[in-house]
């Protein structure tokens, strides 16, 4: 029942009440980035590169990305507005016009990493990604997977994905103040970033970017109000962040981008 509560509590923040939109901030243009989704460079940096990425926009050839993540990739009835819709329009936005940009999402709605894993091998069979994100922690983290579990089970996962010819980027959990003391997020953070390390992959620090905005006051993720228009800004943000991390880990020439 207690991990029913905490999962319900992790998925739900990106829904926690935001500052009143300004006029004009409904429907954002790509490529004008708001000042609630600033962050520091460093969050947003990675040694690790995508070379398949690099590859297929300097072939002129389709990028195809796949989002593996959970309940937390979606927001309901305004999937265009979900992160991975809003990283496809920056991505569209910031590369060359005639580069094509399809970003798909398998959800697998509260799977542990180690039950994740089971289904890459069909799943890169049907889709065959240039870029894989895979969003993974959280269940692990509610149900208290031994940390070491946790990271074999990551670390199967990403070579698979590798083995199925794809670039691979880890996502670790969503931040939310108010259950940050329920649950031990560090082990899962720590293992998370060891398998990227040890695998030469970057990692999108979802938890340390999200932790940035609310500590800095650009969302309020404490508030018990809720609202879909926080959920719409806060994935707005991530989708532009992610797009911006994935153009920079491909290292792509000044050429390659429209801006």
């Amino acid at each position: 029942m207690k991990a029913k509560v905490l999962l319900s509590l992790i998925l739900l923040c990106g829904n926690l009440a935001a500052p009143p939109a300004r006029a004009g901030d409904a429907a954002p243009a790509a490529s004008a980035v708001p000042a609630a989704c600033e962050l520091p460079a460093y969050l947003l940096t990675s040694e690790s590169q995508l070379p398949k990425v690099a590859d297929a926009i300097k072939a002129g050839k389709p990028l195809e990305i796949l989002v593996i993540g959970s309940g937390s990739t979606r927001i309901p009835a305004s999937e265009d507005s979900s992160y991975p819709a809003r990283m496809q329009a920056v991505l569209k936005d910031k590369l060359p016009p005639a580069e094509v940009v399809h970003v798909s999402v398998e959800i697998q709605s509260k799977k542990t990493a180690e039950e994740a894993t089971g289904s890459f091998v069909k799943l890169m069979e049907a889709k065959t990604p240039t870029l894989v994100i895979w969003q993974t922690g959280t269940v692990d983290a509610i149900r208290a997977i031994d940390p070491d579990d946790f990271r074999g089970a990551v670390t199967e996962g990403v070579a698979a994905l590798q083995k199925a010819g794809a670039d691979v980027v880890l996502m670790n959990l969503q931040y939310s103040p108010r259950t940050e003391t329920m649950i031990s997020v560090p082990p899962y953070l720590d293992n998370m970033r060891v398998v990227a390390q040890e695998h030469d992959i970057p990692l999108f620090d979802r938890f340390a970017i999200m932790r940035q905005w609310n500590d800095q006051g650009q969302f309020d993720l404490f508030s018990p109000s809720r609202g879909p228009e926080l959920a719409k800004q806060v994935h707005d943000c991530l989708g532009r962040a992610l797009a911006q991390f994935v153009i920079d880990a491909a290292h792509l020439e000044p050429a390659q981008q429209q801006n």
